[in-house]
């Protein structure tokens, strides 16, 4: 229960800045949309204010910080998601598994343009999920479809409904991540109040609370299988790593950062058997969940979608534009077919270049490592939609780097392109964005010498 006692210690600055943050979130879920830009970017700016004083004033107060964490969460409960419209392709999918269907294998303009209608409320489902998602074929993997389903079963009749069940998984994973973010600092030596620098940051609570994205699910199964890692749980580690790939692919990309941790702790040599053990139990869990939807189709369907991210779609990058603008200049054409290609294989090169040559020996570097290469496959990334970097904001409370909390706050601005119908982007705007997010970074990575790792280490 609610401790009362608490608030009624709390000093009248405290009080304040929960009071006033209640009130601008209440706003921000329920009087707000999308294409009030100015709006918008007025309220986060003193959202991220009071997030900053509140953190900053309680330090020690951990409770506090708890209970206002889920209160503020709380706050969106009954709110529509007003600044993404993915929710509606979330329940359109978890409604076709309720009803039979494998989502893998059809599309939802295949039924509606042909006058079917196999769920409940498909067809304002489909006029709210946008051309861009009716046409394609579903992205989202098994477990990411599980919470999908869970909406379904609860609520198959209404949209609000659903997107209430979706929030309470997406605040119980934040609750987990709260849970095991604050063990595993304590185990690094590390303040335990670093960790509210990621659940109360407003960018966490509006982007996964607010607008329904699952990287707070894909990030909850992440710590726990790093604290996992760290206990000596390897085996444990890996099916919950499988977890989190099943949410979100993202973490797939982590794999080969793992190739230097499993050393002997005698020898210092790396224990190739542990590795390939590690490798095979997460590769074998994500098969297993994947099993009850495979079919040949599936797996032409799901890597065509998974490409077109690739090579079709542009919003808020960064070097990508500037690629795009030198051949532009060159050839009078938008070469992302040629440059969506060729980005990904230098993230590749990036990440077995950490993998081969960082010594990844400690969970702290393994966890610095993780941070830098993932902030390079968004630099290079043509699409950088602001939901995407929350995992850089987990990886900074373990870490010296702040650059992802800068970029939290700036990432408000890419919001601008909703501003008008064609959905167009200020690339001044965008350009103002990463002017700050790689300033910072490159202060932090190549100039500041005071970045260090937290000198605890274990080997398994």
């Amino acid at each position: 229960m609610l401790d009362i006692t608490l608030f009624s210690k709390l000093k009248k600055s405290s009080i304040l800045l929960v009071v006033t943050s209640l009130i601008l979130y209440f706003i921000f879920a329920y009087y707000t949309a999308r294409t009030e830009y100015y709006k918008i970017v007025a309220l986060y700016a003193a959202q991220f204010f009071l997030f900053y004083k509140l953190v900053d004033f309680n330090k020690t107060n951990l409770k506090l910080l708890t209970y206002t964490a889920v209160i503020f969460r709380i706050v969106f409960i009954f709110s529509i998601p007003n600044l993404s419209q993915d929710f509606y392709r979330f329940i359109w999918d978890g409604r076709m598994i309720f009803g039979g269907f494998n989502p893998y294998l059809y599309t939802p303009d295949s039924f509606i343009n042909n006058d079917i209608f196999p769920i409940n409320q498909a067809q304002e489902l489909y006029n709210g999920m946008g051309e861009l998602s009716s046409s394609h074929y579903t992205n989202y993997p098994p477990i990411n479809q599980l919470c999908f389903t869970i909406a379904a079963l609860f609520s198959s009749h209404s949209i609000l409904g659903s997107i209430i069940s979706m929030r309470l998984i997406i605040i119980a994973a934040d609750i987990g991540t709260l849970y095991f973010g604050k063990k595993l600092l304590k185990r690094l030596k590390l303040p335990s109040n670093r960790i509210f620098w990621y659940i109360l940051n407003p960018f966490i609570i509006i982007e996964l609370t607010g607008n329904l994205h699952f990287e707070g699910v894909m990030i909850f199964f992440l710590i726990w299988a790093l604290y996992l890692l760290y206990s000596g749980k390897w085996k444990w580690a890996a099916i919950i790593f499988a977890c989190s790939i099943s949410v979100k692919l993202i973490p797939l990309m982590l794999l080969p950062l793992f190739f230097k941790f499993f050393k002997t702790t005698k020898t210092s040599q790396i224990s190739y058997r542990k590795l390939i053990v590690f490798y095979v139990i997460i590769g074998i869990t994500i098969l297993l969940l994947f099993l009850p939807f495979f079919s040949m189709e599936f797996v032409n369907n799901y890597s065509k979608t998974v490409g077109l991210w690739f090579g079709n779609f542009e919003f808020n990058a960064s070097i990508y534009y500037l690629l795009r603008a030198i051949g532009y200049s060159i050839t009078g054409y938008n070469e992302i077919a040629i440059i969506g290609k060729i980005l990904p294989i230098i993230s590749v090169f990036i990440i077995f270049g950490f993998s081969l040559f960082k010594q990844n020996n400690t969970l702290s570097k393994l966890i610095t490592s993780m941070l830098l290469v993932f902030t390079c496959y968004l630099f290079l990334s043509t699409t950088v939609h602001p939901w995407y970097i929350a995992t850089l904001v987990l990886f900074s409370v373990f870490t010296n780097y702040k650059f992802p909390l800068v970029w939290s706050f700036v990432i408000i601005l890419s919001y601008l392109a909703y501003a008008n119908p064609s959905n167009s982007e200020n690339l001044w705007v965008v350009g103002l964005e990463y002017a700050v997010v790689f300033a910072v970074f490159i202060w932090e990575v190549a100039l500041k010498k005071t970045a260090s790792f937290p000198a605890v280490s274990q080997h398994y």
